[in-house]
């Protein structure tokens, strides 16, 4: 069972949404006002998902978000005014931290699943940290 800001989130179902990356505008509080309101009609417990930076992009001129510092602030704001826990991508140790003074989950992207520091920094938060599973390893390879 995983506690996030006091929602328990087993063994029910629950969902993780949102969009990509935030971007500047309403999009992110529309999207979890909706979120919000789906969740409570279906009766689903929602995580709203959002990075504030996405590093992992295909092309280099490739847009990736505003940045941790407005980013953070967009999804903190989003998430005082919807309700719902918030969970992000972190991908720098030094992230970590200053992530997890707004976030109630950490994620950490497949690509970056076997990065020690990486995964050390964000189990040193005390959140939960959702590692997502590199497409090259075998399930056995995420104990």
């Amino acid at each position: 069972m995983v506690e996030v800001s006091g929602w328990r989130f087993a063994p029910a179902p629950f969902l993780l949404a949102g969009p990509c990356v935030v971007e500047e505008g309403d999009l992110l509080s529309r999207v979890a006002d909706r979120l919000a309101a789906i969740g409570e009609r279906l009766g689903v417990r929602v995580c709203l998902k959002a990075s504030f930076d996405k590093a992992n992009r295909s092309r280099l001129g490739g847009a990736r978000g505003p940045g941790i510092e407005r980013g953070l602030s967009l999804l903190a704001a989003t998430r005082a005014s919807s309700g719902l826990p918030l969970l992000t991508d972190v991908h720098e140790p030094a992230q970590a931290a200053v992530a997890a003074g707004v976030a109630d989950v950490l994620q950490i992207p497949a690509f970056l699943c076997r990065q020690t520091d990486l995964l050390l920094a964000c189990g040193k938060t005390g959140l939960p940290v959702n590692v997502k599973k590199g497409q090259w390893m075998a399930p056995e390879g995420m104990r």
